[in-house]
């Protein structure tokens, strides 16, 4: 007769914890950590995978249905996600000093005011003109909060979370941490908030800068203030050195991709320098998201608002000098000095702009 899951977990999990860590090895001045995604576990990782079309709540998250190396007879009545996580443990067991892998879920907000916006005005009018405001006599979009539709669509993450723990035994994420824009601090909270997670491992997530959407001249990616995130979500931790204010965001000037990438390359650092835990959830932002897959080698894969993906990665400690983190000044942004036709389809830069 074969021991339960649970005595099969421990022991996996014991066996983990005795292994080196990226959080426990010390880093030598001249190294740095480098990130690859590992492919063929979820349909995500697929070039044939539509990501306009996937629904990650219909394909149980899009883990493929197959078998692992890790697999035994022990194991053979089990789930596919106790599977994946027990082929997960066995990765770390084996890996060597100063590799280590650990599953991303990374989930992108639900639907926002902002967002709402920018359907009603157009992309090319929203851009150049409107992202700039603070609101209109509707709505407030600076630091966007979700709307109702938002508040639904994270609610129903959490319901496909409650079934896929109940019925797929899903691992559950060990370490949250979540963008500081409002948006998304309220996506964690209506996704993760009264599931039945293991209690080890409660849900209190991190709010990290760095997880933030893309710095752009756009108020709605303009933090608010630290007392107002501590006021608000008052179970959440906010991390070492947050400043009080934004200091980030400048008007009218927004970073380039290169600067937003090793943005989120520092921040994944920070987690996997400081984090033990092998199941992380990120809750964060469409620019943010496909920043962090550019960083771990992920193939192209864009997240509708609400949406989740999750990435198995392999972090390594590479001896040598690391690429460039220098960042670049901020660009000037293209905007119009008044409001621009909301029937444009193009770009308004021929609009009368300012810089």
């Amino acid at each position: 007769m074969f021991p339960p899951y649970s005595s099969l977990l421990a022991a996996a999990m014991t066996a983990c914890a005795l292994q080196v860590t990226i959080a426990d090895s010390p880093s030598p001045n001249n190294a740095y950590i480098n990130y690859t995604t590992i492919t063929g576990y979820f349909l995500q990782d697929e070039p044939s995978t539509n990501s306009t079309t996937f629904d990650f709540m219909t394909t149980n998250f899009g883990l493929i249905n197959r078998t692992y190396p890790a697999d035994n007879s022990a194991l053979k009545n089990l789930t596919q996600w106790q599977r994946f996580e027990h082929q997960v443990y066995q990765l770390n067991r084996q890996a060597p000093r100063g590799t280590e892998y650990k599953l991303l879920y990374m989930g992108r907000h639900g639907d926002g005011y902002h967002n709402d916006a920018q359907a009603y005005y157009g992309t090319p009018a929203w851009n150049c003109y409107y992202s700039e405001l603070d609101g209109n006599a509707a709505v407030t979009w600076a630091d966007a909060h979700l709307s109702p539709l938002g508040v639904t669509q994270a609610l129903a993450v959490n319901a496909f979370w409650a079934s896929e723990i109940e019925y797929q035994k899903i691992p559950t994420p060990q370490s949250y941490y979540t963008s500081p824009l409002t948006r998304c601090l309220q996506t964690a909270n209506y996704t993760f908030n009264g599931l039945n997670v293991r209690a080890v491992h409660p849900f209190v997530p991190e709010v990290k800068e760095y997880f933030r959407e893309t710095i752009s001249g756009h108020t709605c990616d303009r933090r608010s203030n630290e007392s107002y995130i501590h006021d608000s979500f008052p179970t959440y931790k906010i991390e070492p050195g947050f400043t009080f204010n934004d200091e980030l965001w400048e008007a009218l000037r927004g970073e380039t991709n290169d600067d937003q990438d090793i943005r989120s390359k520092k921040v994944l650092d920070q987690v996997f320098s400081t984090d033990r835990s092998t199941f992380i959830s990120i809750t964060s932002h469409s620019g943010e998201i496909g920043s962090i897959l550019r960083v771990v080698g992920h193939q192209v894969f864009g997240l509708n608002t609400g949406a989740a993906i999750p990435v198995l990665v392999k972090a390594q400690i590479i001896d040598g000098s690391a690429p460039t983190t220098a960042f670049e000044p901020f660009t000037a942004l293209c905007t119009c000095t008044s409001p621009p036709p909301m029937t444009a389809t193009t770009s308004m830069c021929s609009y009368p702009t300012s810089t």
